[in-house]
């Protein structure tokens, strides 16, 4: 094996572990990996930017317009008021609720629909008197087997379909031809969530009862009219660095200054709010110039337009996980201040701004009403949800965006154009027609993920033009003993146990040119290994971070990483094995 296989092959088992351990996000491992790769010569520019130019890249990201366009006319919002409606008991309510979602997740991304399910199905669980952990797991997997139907169901299915047809241009796929696989598997899985789920599901209380009584985790004080603190700055009052308290805002004359200053003076009668310990009362009442607040109405049951309550997931590539509160200067970098957090299902007790943030801790924030708008696509946070005064997007386009989706969905499946035209036009029309605006469109690409999958084709690349794929594929040739079944059930395990520790797109992108290699060698249809990559890479169902959507319903919904397992072990190999036992037969070897 030459001196560049082995460097490709050390760099591929770098990765794996680095993108499962480490707390940098997958596209600066991947980007990283690939400028290394070309630095030692293992591949050339072009190789290295050869995923810029693919056409599964650029038919995902046409694809995140659509989806916006639907988002930004409240299109998956008249979904949700018609239809999940007053059901009968726990089995209708989860009939009502999944089969949208996974018709849905046929045809847009779904971290955007679930996004926009989840605060519907917490306040429709209220209605329902049932936990939201009885529904929030459900509504990912459904997602998640939605997108298994078709070539527009995931991004990874796209971009493998666009790994393929660069290499072997007669192989082209239909929107469809997933279906025959992907139907079946969503019907049974469908079926174990409606039947089995109750059984599996637990039943804690979740996030909406550790957040229902703001006097829990918020003290109030008020400046007394003729106190010492009256003309004093925040700072000057000792109110900036408190030990186990936030000062968040003050009521003054009827409104609200959010987002407190240093700077800021007191004036007599204020009303100061802070997050922290009940005990901590005991530090406030020892300072000269504060009192109890009068008033019996806590300050965050009132509605102010300077401040919003939000609910916020915390994602896995926010820069202040591991970090404390306090030290990481949440607030200021924000403009957001913490009134409390919720872990597992529990609210975490003690003082806030000593704990340290993890992946899918749910923050309920007191923010400013530009905070909503200007992160709701950051990739700091998995998800955010308004308590008060949401505002709902405005439904007039929504037809025509579901009509200019539907149309690049028939072109597609017709073969009028291609998947990647049909996805540009619909796209372009969007934009034209004002269902989506141009600044909504870039906020809708989820960079990150696009540039993970343009810098796994140069890894891949590298596998290949090294050599290494050849090596390795021959490797596992010599396990399998030729034989095509085994080298198809040893590659959906593979892959499906990648896809559990790091990104989908990557695991499925690396892997691409060791089978296809592999299935070479043996002289068959090349075709059953592909379907088998798109499916093991999609079916992720056993932790919370194999999927985007499981980590998004991980806090809100106060789920266990044993549930996890409990629940999705099941439908993973439910998936496996449907999927094992109906590609051979439509796709012969």
């Amino acid at each position: 094996m030459s001196l560049d296989a082995w460097i490709a092959i050390g760099v591929v088992l770098t990765i794996f572990p680095l993108m499962a351990l480490s707390r940098l996000g997958p596209d600066i491992i991947l980007l990283g990996a690939v400028v290394l790769l070309m630095s030692l010569g293992v591949i050339d520019p072009q190789q290295a930017l050869g995923g810029f130019s693919n056409s599964g890249l650029f038919t995902v990201a046409f694809m995140y317009v659509l989806v916006a366009s639907i988002r930004e006319t409240g299109g998956i919002d008249l979904i949700i008021r018609y239809v999940l409606g007053h059901p009968v008991g726990e089995r209708g309510a989860l009939t009502r609720l999944l089969l949208p979602v996974a018709s849905l997740s046929g045809f847009l991304n779904n971290t955007p629909v679930v996004a926009t399910y989840i605060p519907a199905v917490m306040s429709w669980s209220q209605r329902l008197r049932l936990s939201p952990q009885r529904l929030l797991m459900p509504l990912s997997f459904a997602s998640i087997l939605g997108g298994t139907v078709t070539l527009f169901g995931t991004s990874t299915n796209l971009v493998v379909h666009g790994l393929l047809i660069d290499r072997y241009p007669e192989l082209e796929m239909g929107l469809f031809d997933l279906a025959w696989v992907g139907v079946p598997v969503a019907i049974a899985g469908l079926v174990y969530l409606i039947m089995l789920g109750p059984r599996l599901l637990p039943a804690r209380e979740g996030v909406a009862k550790a957040f229902a009584n703001p006097r829990e985790f918020t003290i109030e004080m008020e400046v007394e009219p003729e106190g010492v603190l009256v003309d004093r700055t925040v700072e000057e009052a000792g109110l900036r660095h408190l030990q186990e308290l936030f000062l968040i805002e003050i009521e003054r004359a009827g409104n609200v200054v959010s987002v407190v200053g240093p700077g800021e003076r007191l004036k007599g009668g204020d009303r100061l709010v802070f997050a922290g310990t009940s005990d901590a009362a005991v530090e406030l009442q020892q300072i000269r110039g504060l009192r109890p607040s009068r008033d019996a109405t806590s300050n965050l049951e009132k509605e102010f337009k300077e401040r919003r309550l939000v609910e916020a997931v915390v994602s896995d590539q926010c820069q202040f996980i591991g970090q404390r509160i306090r030290d990481g200067h949440f607030r200021t970098l924000y403009g957001a201040a913490v009134l409390a957090i919720c872990r597992g299902g529990e609210r975490v007790t003690g003082n806030l701004g000593q704990v340290r943030l993890q992946a899918a801790d749910v923050l309920l924030l007191e923010a400013r009403p530009p905070f909503i708008e200007r992160h709701r696509q950051s990739k700091e946070f998995l998800l955010i949800s308004e308590l008060n005064g949401s505002a709902r997007p405005v439904h007039e386009k929504a037809p025509l965006a579901w009509g200019i989706l539907l149309g690049a969905v028939l072109l597609a499946a017709l073969g009028v154009v291609s998947i990647l035209n049909a996805a540009m036009l619909g796209a372009a029309l969007a934009l034209l027609t004002g269902c989506c605006s141009v600044s909504a469109a870039k906020r809708g690409l989820d960079t990150q993920v696009l540039l993970t999958i343009a810098a796994s084709f140069g890894v891949g690349a590298a596998l290949e033009s090294s050599g290494a794929a050849e090596v390795l594929a021959n490797g596992i040739l010599a396990m399998m003993v030729g034989n095509p079944l085994l080298l198809l059930i040893a590659t959906y395990c593979v892959v499906s146990l990648l896809t559990e520790l790091v990104t989908n797109n990557a695991a499925a992108v690396i892997i691409f040119p060791v089978v296809m290699s592999a299935a070479e060698s043996l002289g068959v249809n090349l075709m059953p290994y592909v379907i088998a990559i798109m499916f093991a890479a999609s079916a992720s169902f056993l932790t919370p971070i194999g999927y985007q959507t499981n980590l998004m319903v991980h806090g809100p919904g106060g789920y266990r990483f044993s549930d996890f397992l409990r629940v999705g072990g099941g439908l993973n190999l439910l998936a496996g094995v449907i999927a094992l036992s109906l590609i051979p037969l439509v796709w012969p070897f």
